[in-house]
């Protein structure tokens, strides 16, 4: 009799196995829904799919009154430019930040306990600070991602530098580099890859700074909405914006995969 700890779901089977949780949440998220409703029409706790519908064609399809604008597209298109800002200024930051540290003995000396307490430090906590010093415009909210992820970023590029064999840096210097010939092209080739595999592993973290920055202080941008409309308990447009955020999520998260094994198939 095989073990079951040896066994292996097939291509199809993997595939079904892995959309059935989501299809068990929907039924049950149905059922909950109707019987709600059954008991009262105007429940506003679990919309019908047919409420989500129509909300989000209102705010996808119609313009507003006011403004003129496709919210749910403007909302969109505002928080993926303070997120991708953001990203940028940390992948940029936590790259130089962790193959200095982790390259050079001096540097690490200087800048790893600083590191090391930014990264303890709530980032959250820092949002009045910045909405004191840079205002409630853009660059506070782009701050707050560059400041909550570039530790995380830079912690682990230093750790995947300290991970690259010594001999490769011997050899290098042997034939006669010097110490940026060595970093730039010894170190960098190896530590970009390593550098996508970070930017993914903090896309989560970068959310919840973006969401948390839009929902205190903002004119548009998906948390937004979401902190807009809850005072209303318009259940029918948060739940379809968190799964707008979560595909966002996945389709970014999956972008970058690619781009991984497109640029490095060797790391593969």
């Amino acid at each position: 009799m095989k073990r079951l700890i040896n066994a292996a779901p097939s291509g199809r089977l993997q595939v079904f196995l892995g959309l059935l949780p989501f299809a068990l949440l929907l039924l049950i998220y149905l059922a909950g829904s109707e019987a709600r409703l059954e008991l009262n029409p105007n429940d506003k706790l679990l919309p019908s799919l047919t409420q989500m519908g129509d909300a989000l064609q209102r705010l996808a399809f119609e313009p507003s009154r006011r403004t003129g604008e496709y919210l749910f597209w403007q909302d969109t298109l505002s928080s993926l430019q303070r997120l991708g800002m953001g990203i940028a200024i940390a992948a940029s930051l936590g790259l130089a930040l962790g193959m200095i540290t982790g390259a050079l003995p001096f540097a690490s000396a200087g800048l790893s306990p600083l590191l090391t307490v930014l990264s303890l430090v709530p980032p959250l906590a820092l949002l009045p600070v910045l909405f004191i010093v840079f205002g409630l415009g853009e660059v506070a909210k782009v701050a707050l991602i560059a400041i909550g992820i570039t530790p995380m970023i830079a912690r682990e590029i230093q750790r995947r530098t300290l991970e690259i064999p010594r001999e490769q840096l011997v050899k290098a210097q042997t034939l006669g580099a010097n110490t940026a010939q060595t970093m730039t092209r010894v170190l960098l080739p190896q530590l970009l890859p390593k550098l996508i595999d970070a930017v993914r592993l903090s896309m989560g973290a970068g959310w919840l700074f973006l969401i948390s920055a839009e929902a205190i202080a903002s004119t548009d941008g998906l948390g937004y909405r979401i902190f807009l409309v809850r005072r209303y308990m318009s259940m029918d447009v948060i739940l379809p914006y968190v799964a707008w955020i979560t595909l966002l999520a996945f389709v970014m998260d999956f972008m970058l995969r690619q781009l991984n094994r497109r640029l490095f198939p060797w790391h593969q």
